[in-house]
């Protein structure tokens, strides 16, 4: 683990009001399983597919079908839960929900209400350095996804796609421990992480793989307190739920909006109303959705069609001993083994391809100055060109031989950008274009300080002022480098600057 001492960060305080209100925000997150085929039919979960491609016949909800558990899903659930730090329920149950949608054909959703498969885990948000919150996870629970309605198509129509009907989720439901919007975004960030260094998600938002729901109250300073002494809900003010955020810039502004709505209310003597709420982005408002449901609106009860569902706890010890290094554990790691700041080790750990990256360039070599690469000249010229490590065109083994020329003082750093460029934008292997191109750093003494000479010999004025003022010896490094095109080794060229100046 991180050997750090952990603050907890100040609870959000709204400005601008006639009082001082704290925020209180709780997360559903909805994850999409990374699998093959959906919960309970072998129909394909392939994103982008024709409309009403992916539908057998019990995501369309024909008589008779009944479902069958995909025993994938259930291992991605219990993973994810082993990844969280969570209990895993060995006995879990799935119930209906029923609610008329037309993107739901049966009338009502699977789900599971009360016996998760993932009972109590937590996550461990960084705010920055030395500063994280843990956020209590309450439960994790598997349902199918609805379908999509469509209704841009016609003017006078809607339509609708069934293709992610029957698709697995999982809801990951955390503790109101969340106090402000930048840390809300956060928990979604990290969570995110997680979930895809366990290979359970892909966590692509854009494609609604991974949606959030976020409930936001508002309460007096003091009160948060009191509901964490007591787990008293009365102690916070009346949730409103933010439904499908897909976006952590608009997740912030989403909440920071909705909390100066409810103050606005409350301060001018009304109480707000439980309800779930859209946000328009375009306006930067919420709006109401409709009155937020109650379990018994939602006539939970047992399927019928699916017995409890019992696993062993050996499986469970089989996927756990499966797990790969998660975020925290790797970035301890590279901090320790590579002498790392916290700042790069956070860099680089941020995705399991960066990871993987970087590990295979600091294998052998200095694992600072790998980073160093990899960070400043590596990640900011894909930023600049819009890509990611996986489409970089500079492998590790071309990297890291960039790395080795440059320990080996066979090039100078100035000459290894050069080089970077060339390998960048033509390929190649950087000692064999080093060789053929001449752009090995001069390395003989003799040559150094025959150019030095020459430079001295020419500008007796410039020697004086040097000699006077040391902080102008850089200009003979400089005048020396111009004249080897570069390729002059600079410890070198500093040395021999320095013996000239104080004979």
């Amino acid at each position: 683990m991180l050997d750090l001492t952990y603050e907890t960060p100040k609870p959000k305080v709204i400005a601008g009001a006639k009082h001082d209100w704290e925020l209180v925000i709780g997360m559903e997150v909805h994850a999409q399983v990374s699998s093959n085929s959906k919960l309970f039919s072998g129909a394909s979960t392939k994103f982008g597919a024709e409309p009403n491609s992916n539908v057998a016949f019990v995501d369309a909800a024909m008589p008779g079908m009944l479902p069958v558990i995909n025993e994938y899903c259930v291992e991605q659930a219990v993973r994810t839960g082993l990844g969280l730090k969570a209990e895993i329920n060995l006995k879990s149950a799935f119930d209906r929900k029923n609610y008329f949608y037309p993107d739901l054909p049966q009338g009502y959703q699977i789900s599971q209400l009360y016996e998760p498969i993932v009972g109590e885990g937590e996550i461990l948000v960084e705010m920055g350095p030395g500063v994280a919150r843990l956020v209590r996870v309450e439960r994790i629970h598997m349902e199918q996804d609805a379908g999509k309605s469509i209704h841009d198509m016609d003017p006078n129509m809607s339509f609708v796609d069934l293709n992610r009907t029957g698709v697995c989720l999982m809801e990951i439901v955390s503790r109101p421990d969340i106090r402000g919007p930048e840390e809300a975004a956060a928990y979604v960030t990290k969570l995110r992480q997680i979930l895809r260094y366990l290979g359970t998600c892909d966590g692509n938002m854009q494609n609604g793989n991974l949606r959030a729901d976020v409930n936001v109250s508002i309460c007096r300073p003091g009160q948060y307190e009191k509901y964490q002494e007591t787990q008293d809900f009365s102690h916070l003010g009346t949730r409103c739920e933010i439904k499908n955020m897909n976006s952590m810039r608009f997740i912030q502004a989403a909440i920071e909006v909705e909390a100066r709505r409810q103050i606005a209310i409350v301060e001018a003597g009304g109480s707000v109303d439980q309800e779930t709420r859209l946000y328009d982005p375009d306006k930067n408002e919420t709006r109401s959705m409709r009155s937020k449901e109650e379990a018994h609106d939602y006539r939970y009860f047992p399927d019928p069609d699916l017995m409890p569902l019992e696993i062993e706890q050996a499986w469970v010890d089989d996927i756990a001993a499966s797990l790969p290094e998660l975020p925290d554990a790797k970035k301890a790691r590279f901090m320790t083994d590579f002498g790392l700041s916290e700042y790069d080790a956070n860099v680089l750990t941020a995705e399991t391809s960066s990871a993987a990256y970087f590990e295979a360039v600091a294998e052998g070599r200095d694992g600072k100055l790998a980073a160093n690469w990899v960070i400043n000249e590596l990640f900011g010229r894909l930023k600049k060109e819009d890509h990611d490590i996986t489409q970089s065109p500079v492998s590790p083994a071309q990297l890291g031989g960039i790395i080795d020329l440059i320990a080996s003082d066979a090039i100078s750093g100035k000459i290894a950008k050069d080089l970077f460029e060339i390998v960048y934008t033509e390929g190649g292997d950087p000692a064999q274009i080093v060789e053929e191109r001449g752009m090995k750093q001069v390395t003989d003494t003799g040559a150094i300080e025959a150019a030095l000479d020459e430079i001295i010999a020419a500008n007796p004025a410039q020697v004086e002022k040097a000699k006077e003022n040391p902080k102008l010896a850089g200009w003979f490094v400089g005048q020396v480098m111009k004249a080897t095109g570069g390729k002059a080794n600079p410890k070198a060229v500093n040395q021999l600057v320095a013996q000239k100046l104080n004979n």
